[in-house]
């Protein structure tokens, strides 16, 4: 067992697709299948039901799968250990939305913790008008959003990650079953619309050119709520790879398909205000994610190594 196999076994499981996991790390898929197949073989456990829908999690790989999640953790503690702390200080002012939060900066938030203890980074969370305005306005150094959503020409962005949509539906779907949907037919379902960071706005972009309209069931700023509703059946969503899980809080199986046409990605990433003269509390967070996302990463589930 090493830290490769435990690291594509976690991208894996948590991604429900060998492919999904494959473009995430960003290497080749009969690289994932080689180094799942090897821990198989040394765990002498099935790990993995293999099914035409994905991957499917056995009892014994859910067990592995928290042990693993707990020995990714301690090798990242170990690396904080050993590159030691840097004597940074001072206080930076960062904004980021809902999504930002919720999916994506916790992780990182912590890695930046113990990286740099001296600093204080103080945090807020709002729209984002109100976050363009505040970087505008000098309220906030930096802000860690959706620059797909930005639209002040005052602001700089750098896109970190971008986050393919998708459609969700419930296990065994007709549409999942098909493996491919067409908008006709997805404006045939019940559809459950996240409103929160502009999402229902968003989708306008790659429903209006289609001529259709959605046939919207439920208006919601809950993520999970919109993961139960699909889960139990009740509406099928288009939404990013970043804020999909497999899973509904009642462990139901939550399902992707790719749609025929091409819908923008969720970028996420850093913005502030144009000509800004940063501090070296500022500098150092800016480097600190160009840094971790020059490289295969996957930082916004905490896979890393």
């Amino acid at each position: 067992m090493n830290l490769r196999q435990l690291k594509y076994f976690i991208a894996t499981a948590e991604l429900g697709q060998v492919s999904r996991a494959a473009s995430e790390l960003r290497i080749s898929q009969s690289s994932i299948t080689t180094a799942v197949r090897e821990l198989e073989q040394d765990l002498d456990a099935i790990l993995f039901v293999r099914t035409a829908h994905g991957m499917e999690l056995t009892p014994p790989g859910r067990e592995l799968l928290g042990a693993a999640r707990e020995i990714m953790e301690k090798v990242e503690m170990a690396r904080n250990v050993v590159q030691g702390h840097s004597e940074i200080e001072g206080t930076i002012n960062i904004a980021a939305t809902y999504t930002v939060i919720g999916y994506f900066l916790p992780f990182h938030l912590d890695r930046l913790q113990h990286r740099f203890p001296k600093l204080d980074i103080r945090l807020s969370e709002l729209n984002r008008e109100s976050i363009e305005e505040g970087l505008i306005t000098n309220r906030f150094d930096m802000a860690v959003l959706l620059t797909s959503n930005t639209q002040s020409p005052e602001l700089e962005t750098q896109t970190l990650l971008s986050s393919p949509r998708r459609l969700w539906v419930p296990q065994n779907h007709p549409l999942q079953i098909k493996g491919q949907a067409h908008f006709e037919e997805i404006a045939e379902e019940d559809y459950i619309m996240l409103t929160v960071d502009e999402a229902a706005h968003t989708s306008m972009k790659y429903w209006g050119p289609t001529g259709l309209v959605p046939k919207v069931k439920l208006r919601t700023s809950s993520t999970e709520a919109v993961r139960s509703m699909v889960a139990n059946g009740q509406g099928v969503t288009i939404l990013s790879d970043m804020v999909y899980r497999p899973w509904s809080l009642e462990g139901r199986r939550i399902g992707t398909v790719v749609v025929d046409r091409d819908i923008p990605s969720m970028d996420v990433g850093l913005a502030w205000r144009k000509g800004q003269e940063w501090s070296e509390a500022t500098r150092m967070f800016f480097d600190y994610f160009s840094e971790v996302f020059q490289a295969p990463q996957m930082g916004h589930l905490g896979v890393r190594g």
